[in-house]
């Protein structure tokens, strides 16, 4: 069985929680599979690409790399599937081989949870919040910049929640 030590795309290597590596085979040839666990932020970045140049380094040693294209699985975990078309198979000896009629692919979202890749990789988004405060705590929010803001907000959140679980 061929093990992912690290994958690189376009020049950056990502966080992969979980992988699965495999060679699909379909009436139309053979495509080079790899599907990612990866952190929401990593998806995030990728969503709108279409292909992307990968180095995926075996943990045998082999280095592959290939322009392959991008797909963001929907679903449980943030998941990226990378695809390649093969010509020639020969090179990917070890390798799962998973038929277009079978019913068996990896399953990489076992045996992890969405709170423990948070814990590697937190994504932020924008919020905007609507409020009707008295006008001098508007100008004393105003005084402030974004960052310290943010940070501020953070921490009260972050304090309110652990006193609501208590």
């Amino acid at each position: 069985m061929v093990v992912v030590k690290s994958v690189t795309i376009d020049g950056e290597s990502i966080h992969v929680f979980r992988n699965g590596i495999y060679i699909f085979e379909s009436s139309s040839g053979f495509t080079l599979e790899l599907d990612l666990i990866v952190s929401e932020v990593v998806v995030k970045k990728y969503k709108t690409v279409e292909n992307v140049i990968v180095e995926i380094e075996l943990k045998d040693g082999r280095i592959i790399n290939s322009i392959m294209h991008v797909k963001i699985l929907t679903g449980g975990l943030p998941q990226i599937n990378l695809f390649c078309e093969l010509d020639d198979i020969h090179d990917y000896e070890g390798f799962t081989r998973v038929g277009e009629n079978d019913s068996w692919f990896p399953n990489i979202e076992d045996g992890i949870t969405i709170e423990e890749i948070r814990k590697v990789e937190m994504p932020n988004e924008d919020v905007s919040i609507k409020l009707n405060l008295p006008i001098d705590q508007v100008e004393w929010i105003k005084k402030h910049k974004k960052k310290s803001l943010n940070e501020m907000f953070q921490k009260l959140i972050y304090e309110y929640w652990e006193k609501q679980d208590a």
